[in-house]
């Protein structure tokens, strides 16, 4: 998919779905509340009951990030699509920032983002409050590409005190262990699990 949204159909109940593949801990984007013309609350509530969950509505102030957590959300997260201005990720306590990407590039609307390197937006944004880092390149999404393992490499050997996530591209339990050994804690995974790949 590649991150275009305007392709995007709905899979079922999300909370279905979750129940389904058992997991402990899962990844929100909220697109609705991303894109501004909405938002799920009672669903993220749901999934929030039921599992460890991350959420990217596109907060960038901590009034709705305190929302969110009242929710019984976990990690909120802060990306880099949808801030305003680089300083929003430190007004938001404990977020985890997710580096967006388009082929290796930050998608920001803060010029001094936007069309960078994720290596220097990283530098750009992190603070010693900074613990977790998604890295989620939006052209990988759903291709079966496989996942920048280089970047993330790079991004660790810089970092190496970041708990680093990739996202976007991961094909199998082959790519989680390249990740692995590139320096990464864990990844974003969808496009496999829908497939029914084994990634153990």
């Amino acid at each position: 998919m590649r991150g275009e949204r305007e392709r995007y159909r709905p899979l079922g109940d999300p909370l279905a779905i979750a129940r389904r593949f058992g997991l402990d801990e899962l990844y929100v984007a909220d697109l609705d509340a991303i894109a501004g013309t909405g938002a799920n609350d009672a669903i993220i509530a749901a999934l929030a009951r039921e599992a460890r969950v991350m959420v990217d509505a596109g907060v960038s102030e901590p009034g709705p990030a305190r929302a969110l957590l009242g929710l019984g959300v976990d990690r909120v997260v802060v990306g880099t699509e949808t801030l305003a201005d680089a300083d929003a990720v430190a007004r938001v306590p404990d977020a985890v920032l997710s580096v967006d990407l388009r082929d290796g590039r930050v998608l920001s609307r803060d010029a001094r983002l936007a069309d960078i390197p994720a290596l220097d937006a990283v530098a750009r944004l992190q603070s010693s409050a900074l613990r977790e880092v998604i890295v989620l390149d939006l052209a990988r999404v759903g291709t079966g590409a496989g996942p920048d393992v280089a970047l993330i490499s790079a991004i660790h050997a810089a970092f190496p005190e970041l708990q680093l996530l990739a996202g976007g591209g991961v094909r199998d339990a082959d790519d989680l262990r390249a990740l692995e050994a590139a320096g990464a804690a864990g990844a974003l995974v969808a496009t496999a699990l829908h497939r029914g790949v084994t990634l153990r």
